[in-house]
């Protein structure tokens, strides 16, 4: 883990944070001129229940916020205050925003920001990787009572199931949830019942010839995850219900934004909000596996495909657009601020220090 705070702007380059926004704007555009009906957009009837709906959307952006400082500041027993919670959460979601999902999404790198922040390394590694649990729980949970409730039928309508994409998007959604499910009970059992016997697992798996090149990788995540079962102990009921009750509260206002949006847009189409909800649970899992940085491609194409039937035909790339404006881009933009002026906070008090 980096040291010295400069070190970060080398992994947040300009370039970086640029291409996830041109890769987004692109499938967009794509999407945008293969179905684009200007009768949709003439179709277009702002009204006062368009306005409320927005405003509604924009107030869950906050809600998903507020509860994500809610949960640090009760996974650090309070040290930060509400500023300081604020600046974390917003550097954690730009280093997110600059991930690919199935690299962990900025893990370290909140690590080292709560850390600097004066939180105890200790307490640093237990706050992030309790968080994570408790996001993978939220998933782990939802995806298949959203299945059972809404149906197979509802939640997978608009991709032409009967086709080889549709049955290949389904099967890879079930790959990808139960891949998540064995790794959050496997952190389970390391947070809650033998993290020494994990960690011993993980040093012998990686001392294979072909996995040696990660050992030293595999013994940290095993150090962290001693540490963060070390730090879980003794923790009252107040702990453990805050800090899942906000990790629920902060995913629903995640997925309540593109109802809001659909509700502001569709006009008379009828509107479905529990499988609208349900539909961006099966996408947040399947994003997990894209490559790109934030899911950007992937994330804009599934909305055109999964929640198309909900809108006007030719709006669903326009909206795509607007859904990302409110929930992924603003983070890329308010890190790309706070971050330079939170190293140059932090060198001052390190020569201070001197």
């Amino acid at each position: 883990m980096q040291t010295d705070p400069r070190e970060l702007l080398k992994h947040f380059s300009p370039k970086r944070i640029i291409w996830p926004v041109l890769i987004g704007l692109g499938v967009t555009v794509w999407l945008f001129l293969k179905d684009f009906d200007i009768a949709a957009f003439r179709a277009v009837n702002w009204t006062r229940n368009s306005t409320f709906w927005f405003f509604l959307a924009i107030v869950s952006v906050v809600i998903r916020d507020w509860a994500y400082m809610v949960r640090i500041r009760v996974l650090t027993d309070n040290k930060l205050n509400w500023s300081r919670a604020f600046i974390v959460i917003m550097l954690w979601e730009f280093s997110s925003a600059l991930a690919p999902g199935m690299l962990g999404g900025g893990f370290i790198f909140a690590i080292f920001i709560l850390n600097r922040e004066g939180i105890h390394m200790g307490r640093s590694i237990t706050a992030i990787l309790y968080s994570s649990f408790l996001d993978g729980i939220f998933l782990a949970v939802m995806a298949p009572l959203v299945y059972f409730i809404a149906s197979k039928q509802a939640l997978f309508s608009g991709i032409h199931m009967n086709t080889s994409f549709g049955n290949s998007i389904f099967y890879t959604f079930w790959t990808v949830y139960f891949l998540i499910l064995a790794y959050k009970l496997f952190v389970a059992y390391a947070l809650f019942v033998n993290p020494h016997f994990v960690k011993r697992l993980l040093i012998s798996m990686f001392s294979a010839p072909l996995l040696r090149r990660w050992k030293e990788g595999a013994i940290e995540t095993g150090d962290q995850l001693v540490i963060a079962s070390n730090g879980l102990k003794d923790k009252n009921l107040n702990y453990w219900m805050w800090s899942l009750g906000s990790t629920f509260v902060s995913w629903t206002a995640r997925y309540s934004i593109v109802n809001c949006i659909i509700h502001a847009f569709h006009g008379n189409m009828p509107v479905h909000d529990f499988v609208v909800y349900g539909k961006q649970v099966i996408m947040g899992i399947i994003i997990l596996l894209s490559p790109t940085p934030g899911g950007s491609g992937l994330a804009e194409y599934m909305f055109t495909d999964f929640l198309g039937e909900f809108i006007s035909k030719g709006l669903a790339p326009t909206l795509s657009i607007l859904w990302r404006m409110l929930s992924y881009y603003p983070y890329l933009f308010i890190g790309a601020i706070i971050l330079p002026r939170w190293i140059r906070r932090h060198i001052k008090m390190e020569k201070l220090k001197l």
